[in-house]
């Protein structure tokens, strides 16, 4: 275990600058009072869920045993992967040390959980450790199923037209040396999707978007060709947003196939095969057919599951998600529906919507209330209503800010000022200078 101390806050501090101070005590509640409280608080994961909830519970409680378990060294600034994988970013934007980000007078335990016994209410850790608690914060994050795809692996990435973004920054850095040969020399370019649930669904279009607007205007102009191939039967979930998508396919040349999985990949040979799922309209019966697409860039996102220790624990929805173990909580308070003292965060939280950094903004003060009113004895009122926010970039310097909820209804943050289906400059500019700093603030507990 290590002992979070001042230092590791003053760096944090000393990296915030001015633009995320201003962003972050925009807006702010009144400093609510701090509790006494002996209670023991044990939170799995230092990504951005874990970490903005941990400082927030070290500035409401007095007293508290707070631990948290995480054996990743740095941290990742998740929605930049986008950026480095086309080219305008480097990997080493998306980078930061975990304990820069944590406040003091909590424990660090730089390991892995291996299991959790919601019964016992413990926690066990890849160390051998075994740490009791009164109150459990599952935020793990997701893990990559990049076995699901035959012929496919992490050292192919970069490789004979071979991108995959989400894997992390190096492989963000090797996808845009591989983008960057289709937009110089042209092709086909083929882009990808899960069927699961994934984090950030805009991705897979702002990749494809921005690696189109790279080709367009270099040597490669007039010489490729892009499809998107997606298992949805829609561009994005929330119908608005499908159609507007839909049409700038449509403008921009990228052809559309829906209802296509990939199952693997010919390396060699550059040729994906995909599961395409038809539906007869008078029936509704589902066939299933082979369908191999050739590419001369392809973009692979894998299937995405909750960790296997979320899987193992019974915490797990078990008549939804099957497949990929999301947590089973109320959509609301994002509470466990069996365990009372559990709560999630982030991509693990079973609910309809909410896998984006946005999204924890959002979530991690309904979980705040409640665990303080639970410590307090009393229920706690706030709600989260499935914010989601995708600032999806559609061209270099031009990007939308969409926004929904779990109705599907646009919940714009700037009414008036930025129309959420337009492609504008303020919101390319949001997505690229103003959200990390909005990002780090967040972190910190500031907003």
């Amino acid at each position: 275990m290590t002992k979070i101390g001042l230092s590791a806050s003053r760096r944090a501090f000393l990296g915030l600058g001015a633009a995320g101070l201003a962003v972050a005590t925009l807006g702010l509640p009144a400093k609510a009072a701090r509790i006494a409280t002996k209670a023991r608080i044990v939170i799995i994961g230092a990504g951005a869920a874990g970490t903005a909830l941990v400082n927030h519970l070290v500035a409401r409680l007095e007293g508290a045993q707070i631990t948290i378990v995480d054996a990743r060294a740095e941290h990742l600034y998740q929605p930049g992967l986008s950026l480095v994988a086309a080219g305008l970013k480097p990997a080493s934007y998306t980078l930061s040390q975990t304990t820069d980000w944590l406040p003091e007078g909590i424990t660090l335990v730089a390991e892995h959980a291996a299991a959790i016994d919601p019964i016992a209410k413990t926690v066990a850790t890849t160390g051998g450790q075994s740490l009791s608690y009164d109150f459990l914060v599952v935020a793990p994050g997701l893990v990559l199923d990049h076995d699901a795809i035959e012929g496919f692996s992490l050292d192919m990435v970069g490789q004979n037209g071979i991108g995959a973004l989400y894997a992390g920054p190096q492989y963000a850095a090797k996808t845009w040396e591989a983008a960057s040969r289709f937009t110089e020399e042209g092709g086909i370019g083929l882009f990808t999707r899960p069927a699961t649930e994934m984090k950030c669904a805009g991705a897979p279009i702002k990749h494809t978007f921005l690696i189109e607007d790279i080709a367009s205007r270099g040597t490669a102009a007039g010489k490729y060709e892009i499809h998107y191939a997606a298992p949805q039967q829609a561009l994005f979930s929330v119908p608005i947003v499908h159609e507007k998508l839909r049409m700038l396919f449509e403008t921009r040349g990228i052809a559309p196939h829906y209802g296509r999985t990939l199952k693997s990949v010919d390396a060699g040979a550059k040729r994906a095969t995909f599961v395409e799922t038809k539906v007869d309209p008078a029936t509704k019966v589902e066939t299933k057919v082979d369908v191999e697409m050739p590419y001369d860039y392809l973009h692979v996102i894998p299937p995405q599951r909750a960790p296997e220790v979320i899987r193992q624990s019974g915490l797990s929805w078990a008549d939804k998600w099957t497949d990929q173990g999301w947590v089973e909580v109320d959509m609301k308070t994002l509470r466990h529906l069996r365990y009372p003292e559990i709560f999630a965060l982030g991509d693990v939280a079973g609910v309809p919507k909410g896998k984006t950094a946005a999204s924890v903004k959002w979530m991690v003060p309904v979980v705040l209330d409640h665990l303080v009113a639970a410590i307090e004895g009393r229920e706690g009122t706030a709600v989260y209503n499935g914010y989601t926010s995708c600032p999806m970039i559609t061209r270099v310097g031009r990007a939308m800010l969409v926004e929904f909820d779990y109705n599907n209804n646009l919940v714009p943050s700037f009414p008036g000022i930025i129309a959420p289906l337009e492609e504008l400059w303020i919101s390319w500019l949001m997505k690229e200078v103003a959200l990390k700093a909005t990002y780090n603030a967040m972190l910190r507990g500031k907003a």
